[in-house]
């Protein structure tokens, strides 16, 4: 799991609404009352507008307005018939409506946001219809669902999410993972970093630890070669082509990361001069996440806004 809301969303009939319903401040008309506040409210089609075309007898022949016309009287009918179940969720009993809001409810959720808006709407709903005993309770259900399925939000009172810094580190990798599955090269590089970052389960010995940075470093020179604005061929002049640094400093700040790789003994061409002390965990936990934080501007191809706010 990714963190994204969206994705543990099949989780959260089991883990919130059942568990809110079983609470003793909770009343018979929850569920009917949820289902109001989340489901949209069926809205009827456009009419096509009028013909221009006609026969003798003034019958309309306009081939565009007929296809319109018979598509707007099925949009009508499914209209009616929304409506009619929509009416019967707000009346109907406690059972009836909770079974019509699981089963509809998730399909309605598109994407992250409207996911996010669902749960920030239900409270709303749940505070006015049940008090502070029960908006407590659901908000202190929502707390331990986003903690035990690692979702890239935090809670803050009387309830907003509000993405993280850990979901959005997390958000960055599932990019590049994705990202990596469009390009063999990109999903070869990424593949060899894995298997480098699997064997340090086997000991995070120096060699492994050297060998796991020289697979990273070659999985982001294979990600920004993708930019348009590179032509050259290794990282160290690439980060001097890419225009998305915000300032001459920032840039400087990875090129230095980068000649980390070229100076140190048995990773580039480095002959040990300027190396304090043997390579340990710390430094690839440290420096890998640095490198995670390039990602954005070394590549096009990752979209900040998705990063942060979760993708559809």
């Amino acid at each position: 799991m990714r963190g994204d809301l969206k994705t543990a969303w099949p989780y959260v009939w089991s883990d919130i609404w059942v568990r809110l319903a079983e609470s003793k401040s909770a009343p018979v008309e929850l569920f009917s009352e949820l289902y109001q506040a989340l489901m949209p409210k069926p809205r009827p089609p456009a009419a096509p507008g009028e013909p221009v075309e006609f026969d003798d007898n003034g019958n309309a022949t306009d081939p565009a307005y007929l296809v319109a016309q018979a598509d707007y009287e099925t949009a009508l009918e499914d209209y009616r018939q929304q409506k009619i179940a929509y009416g019967k969720a707000l009346t109907a009993g406690r059972e009836e409506a909770r079974v019509w809001l699981r089963e509809r409810l998730q399909a309605t959720l598109n994407t992250e946001s409207d996911a996010v808006i669902a749960l920030e709407k239900a409270f709303q709903c749940i505070d006015d219809i049940g008090g502070d005993d029960l908006s407590n309770r659901y908000v202190n259900l929502v707390e331990g669902f986003l903690r035990k399925y690692s979702i890239r939000y935090d809670l803050r009172r009387p309830f907003s999410l509000h993405p993280n810094l850990p979901g959005i580190f997390a958000s960055v990798w599932g990019e590049v993972r994705d990202l990596c599955l469009q390009d063999a090269r990109l999903e070869s590089s990424i593949q060899e970093f894995d298997d480098a970052f699997r064997d340090l389960k086997f000991g995070p010995n120096a060699g492994r630890l050297k060998s796991c940075f020289i697979k990273q470093f070659n999985m982001l020179e294979a990600i920004t070669s993708r930019n348009p604005h590179v032509t050259k061929g290794v990282l160290s002049e690439m980060i001097g082509e890419v225009r998305s640094w915000p300032h001459a400093t920032v840039k400087q700040a990875a090129e230095k990361i980068y000649a980390f790789r070229g100076a140190y003994p048995n990773m580039g061409h480095g002959t040990g001069g300027g190396a304090h002390r043997e390579i340990e965990l710390r430094d690839l936990v440290s420096v890998s996440l640095m490198l995670v934080g390039l990602l954005p501007y070394l590549s096009h191809e990752i979209d900040p806004e998705i990063v942060f706010e979760g993708r559809a």
